[in-house]
């Protein structure tokens, strides 16, 4: 099981600090929300900010593009330090194209599902996926429940992988706590996406090990 804190949760003040205490606590990955205030309501930040972030920070940079037409700035968050670009299958009109788009400019290419798209929309660009993010809430706003049909979603794509002989792993953000993680892992879920329920909780570490624990 993977753990990628959602920045936005995290001391927005102190974001150099912030990542030196998630690296402190065992992390290697965290999860970078990007909204342009189009596809989702809110607007958060681009690659300027993750550029200054990746001077401070050795982590796995897991970039969520919630924005329109992410194609257009693929290099642009390359070039700032984004290892992972996950861009909304509901933001492209060519996907396929922005899939190989990511993978030629050097990161690892990841497709979001907002909670009512159907992983049948991926089938097919699942060998060259290297993660599918499973929404479990709707994108926009950090505090969400959980939508319980999610978990039933993740197991109908986890079959989908094998049966495509596919190494993708799988990502699940919105309304992952402790009471929930060792279900979601058990479904298929690789990556465990939290904000809140993972910042409002110091000291790191615990929390780190709390999640791992969870997931037995």
């Amino acid at each position: 099981m993977i753990l990628s804190p959602s920045m936005l949760s995290s001391d927005f003040a102190n974001i150099e600090t912030e990542l030196k205490a998630l690296e402190a606590a065992g992390l290697s990955w965290v999860h970078l929300d990007v909204m342009d205030g189009m596809f989702v309501p809110n607007i958060t930040f681009g690659p300027p900010i993750i550029k200054a972030m990746r001077a401070k920070s050795k982590l796995f940079f897991d970039c969520h593009l919630m924005i329109e037409d992410p194609g257009r700035y693929i290099g642009e968050f390359v070039d700032a330090g984004a290892d992972l670009i996950c861009v909304h299958a509901e933001a492209c009109t060519h996907l396929e194209r922005v899939c190989a788009q990511i993978a030629e400019a050097g990161a690892k290419p990841a497709v979001a599902l907002n909670p009512h798209t159907s992983p049948e929309t991926i089938r097919y660009l699942l060998p060259q996926l290297y993660m599918v993010l499973v929404m479990s809430v709707n994108p926009g706003f950090g505090g969400q429940k959980f939508i319980p049909f999610c978990l039933d979603k993740v197991r109908d794509l986890k079959k989908m992988i094998d049966e495509a002989g596919a190494e993708t792993l799988i990502q699940i953000d919105g309304g992952v706590t402790l009471d929930n993680a060792r279900e979601l892992t058990e479904a298929g879920v690789d990556v465990l996406v939290s904000g809140s329920a993972f910042f409002k909780y110091p000291p790191y570490g615990e929390r780190h090990k709390a999640f791992q624990d969870a997931c037995g």
